[in-house]
């Protein structure tokens, strides 16, 4: 059986038309419901002719001066009432995101980086704040996190990403600079470490891609030297937990280094190489910008990363 929408004349269809049927009803007068609407009496009239063509009703009859409405249009009135206050409430205005009641997943692409750094306040923050929510960190690197947004379907990305695509807006969180993390003990260096102590001792490289050496490299060569990378890994914690009774030293973020979910004791200061700081950044899609529960997300992470930035570097300082 086919559908009777086939035979609806929808490109006749207009919000406007219900919104002068209403008037209409109000006042039970073109001329006062073409004020009420700010717009001509001749165009209140023509609405009138197409709202008696597309119902198929005279709808309103003039009787002296007034408007009488037919049964038709006294049936339609709760209807039309109806639509109206629901494109108004729910499309027009909706109301607030309640982050109490939302049952719902949010989905937050966090590189290696920033799920260490992030993931444990993050999840406190947003599961106090809407109790009965998902919560999926997906991680991500430079060279996916694009696709992710449509993957897997991500709200918001955590990293240091640049050069984003025109579908992505981002936020500045903070940025991040960078120190040498070893083992006294093992490795025998003091404080501060020199380039020639440096470039002797064996490192270890967190390398997300698995190349086996970094900008440092091209600058050191520049400058003549050459350090010995004994071991790449892309993952954070293991390098990490080989620094600790190993002649070994890492390059890393200075908050990775101060991260409370170790205690091995490890040495840090600055490297005696020159090594660019990186902004870490919120991302997400454009065309979800205005969305009240996006909106609502990014508020509650800028939040959570900024205190959990500021605890880590005032542990820092304290110490």
């Amino acid at each position: 059986m086919e559908s009777k929408s086939k035979d609806i004349n929808w490109r006749g269809v207009d919000l406007n038309l219900l919104v002068a049927f209403s008037a209409l009803m109000e006042t039970r007068s073109v001329t006062k419901a073409a004020a009420k609407l700010s717009i001509g009496q001749s165009a209140m009239s023509h609405n009138l002719s197409r709202l008696r063509l597309l119902l198929n009703d005279p709808l309103f009859e003039r009787q002296g001066h007034q408007m009488i409405a037919t049964q038709r249009a006294i049936e339609l009135s709760p209807t039309i009432e109806n639509i109206l206050n629901l494109v108004m409430t729910q499309v027009l205005r909706p109301d607030d995101f309640d982050s109490q009641h939302y049952q719902g997943t949010f989905r937050i692409g966090l590189t290696d980086y920033a799920e260490l750094l992030f993931a444990p306040a993050l999840f406190d923050a947003i599961s106090r704040l809407a109790p009965k929510c998902q919560l999926s960190f997906c991680n991500v690197d430079r060279h996916n996190y694009i696709n992710s947004f449509n993957d897997k379907n991500l709200d918001v990305v955590i990293g240091s990403m640049t050069d984003l695509p025109k579908e992505l807006e981002s936020q500045y969180l903070y940025t991040e600079d960078h120190v040498c993390l070893f083992d006294q003990s093992a490795t025998g260096l003091t404080i501060p470490v020199s380039l020639a102590r440096y470039i002797i001792t064996p490192q270890a490289l967190v390398s997300p891609d698995g190349k086996l050496a970094s900008p440092i490299d091209n600058q050191l060569q520049e400058q003549g030297f050459k350090r010995h990378i004994a071991l790449g890994s892309s993952n954070f914690l293991t390098i990490r937990h080989l620094l600790k009774d190993r002649n070994l030293l890492c390059v890393v973020s200075r908050l990775m280094a101060k991260i409370d979910i170790f205690n091995d004791n490890l040495t840090q200061c600055k490297p005696p190489v020159d090594i660019p700081d990186f902004h870490i950044n919120m991302l997400w899609l454009r065309r979800n910008s205005t969305h009240q529960r996006m909106e609502w997300l990014r508020q509650i992470v800028s939040e959570t990363v900024t205190e959990r930035v500021a605890s880590l570097r005032g542990k820092s300082e304290a110490r």
